[in-house]
C-alpha cells in the first residue's frame, strides 16, 4: 500500500503495518487509522495517520529511558483492544514523544500510554492510573540519571 507522509514523502507499507484505532489518539478522536513505521533512528518509531500525510506521532518504548515503567490502566480498558494485563507478549507499549527545537529536551509522556495489540493490529492511547508517571518526562535526562546511553 503506497502511503503519503510528512516526514518521509510517499513510501509503501505492508498491511501488517496498519493499526487501527478503537478510539483516536487524545485531541484527534475522528482518525482510527495509522501506520505504524520505523523511524530512521533507533529507539524511534513514527504512527503515521493512513488518511492525513501531516499528522504522525514520534514513539518511544518507555522502557528504553525509564526500566522501572509500570503499565497502570484499567483492566477493562484493556479489553477495549482485546488484552488482558497478563497478554504484554501480545502488546507494544510506546509513549508519545514532544521534540523541541532543543532536541536534548525531548520528552515523553509517560501518563497516556500508547498501547497496541501486535496480533490484531488494534491500538488505543490510555491513561495511566499511576501519578508516577506525567506528560512530561526528560528523555536525556532519565537516561543520563539512569546511567544509560544517550538516544
Amino acid at each position: 500500500m503506497e502511503l503519503k507522509t510528512k516526514p518521509f514523502g510517499v513510501i509503501n507499507i505492508d498491511e501488517k503495518q496498519k493499526i487501527t484505532f478503537t478510539r483516536g489518539i487524545f485531541g484527534f478522536d475522528n482518525i482510527r487509522e495509522y501506520a505504524l513505521l520505523n523511524a530512521s533512528q533507533w529507539p524511534f518509531f513514527w504512527l503515521q495517520a493512513i488518511d492525513v500525510p501531516d499528522l504522525a506521532f514520534i514513539l518511544i518504548d518507555p522502557l528504553i529511558f525509564r526500566p522501572d515503567y509500570t503499565l497502570d490502566v484499567d483492566e477493562s480498558d484493556l479489553l477495549d483492544v482485546d488484552l488482558n494485563p497478563g497478554d504484554r507478549d501480545k502488546m507494544l507499549v510506546f509513549a508519545i514523544v514532544t521534540v523541541p527545537d532543543d532536541q536534548k529536551k525531548m520528552t515523553a509522556k509517560l501518563q497516556g500510554p500508547v498501547i497496541i495489540n501486535r496480533e490484531k493490529r488494534t491500538g488505543r492511547q490510555f491513561i495511566s492510573t499511576n501519578p508516577k508517571w506525567g506528560v512530561r518526562h526528560f528523555i536525556m535526562d532519565e537516561l543520563a540519571e539512569k546511567g544509560g546511553s544517550k538516544c
